[in-house]
């Protein structure tokens, strides 16, 4: 498991620009003009991070090879579940912390405190688009990568301003008094688990 969770990172190892791009292109965009910034550039910047290991694993047939080893397709998918989470809470918390500093340096800004519900509220969307997203990219895999990578670009820009209300309503809410909301992060965590079983299930199935 962590010689695979290694070969994750040193493939990405030669792309970490594009990562701090996606971190440099996001916070331009949207820190000056958003009051929820920190959620966008986040959001944005952890799953770019996940579509692009995926496409590397793609580009370089490392599924190809993988199944060819003394290692199980569940733990394939393991990894790249464990993967995903440490890009969500890079791309997360990266955020945060430049949202730290602007607030700092560029206090005209005029950028709402952040807090530890920014973060939790974050993740929780990331988990979502993952959970959705990995069981179509094992299934379709290289014949669909494309189309699903645009079409998941393409919601984002979509569901931006509706997801920009809710993050406002849960603002606006005493998250812990209501018990609603309490419920949540258990349903995203049940989404997030049925997503790897269903993901290797399917990569199971595949023909390799």
């Amino acid at each position: 498991m962590l010689n695979l969770l290694r070969k994750d990172f040193i493939a990405l190892k030669s792309s970490l620009w594009t990562v701090a791009l996606y971190l440099a292109v996001f916070s331009l965009a949207f820190i000056p003009k958003s009051e929820l910034s920190i959620y966008f550039v986040g959001i944005y910047t952890a799953f770019g991070s996940v579509i692009l290991i995926t496409m590397i694993d793609i580009k370089n047939y490392h599924h190809h090879f993988l199944v060819t080893l003394p290692v199980s397709r569940k733990q394939i998918v393991q990894a790249k579940y464990i993967t995903a989470i440490i890009y969500t809470l890079f791309g997360v918390l990266a955020s945060y912390g430049i949202h730290w500093i602007v607030k700092l340096v560029f206090p005209q800004l005029n950028k709402p405190d952040n807090s530890v519900l920014a973060i939790m509220i974050s993740v929780g969307i990331v988990l979502v688009l993952i959970s959705i997203y990995m069981p179509l990219f094992y299934a379709l895999s290289k014949k669909g990568a494309g189309i699903i990578n645009a079409v998941f670009m393409v919601a984002l820009i979509i569901l931006a301003q509706p997801a920009a209300s809710f993050i406002f309503m849960i603002h606006q809410t005493d998250v812990f008094s209501n018990q609603t909301l309490l419920l949540i992060p258990g349903g995203i965590l049940l989404l997030f688990i049925t997503s790897y079983f269903l993901t290797v299930y399917l990569f199971s199935r595949k023909d390799i």
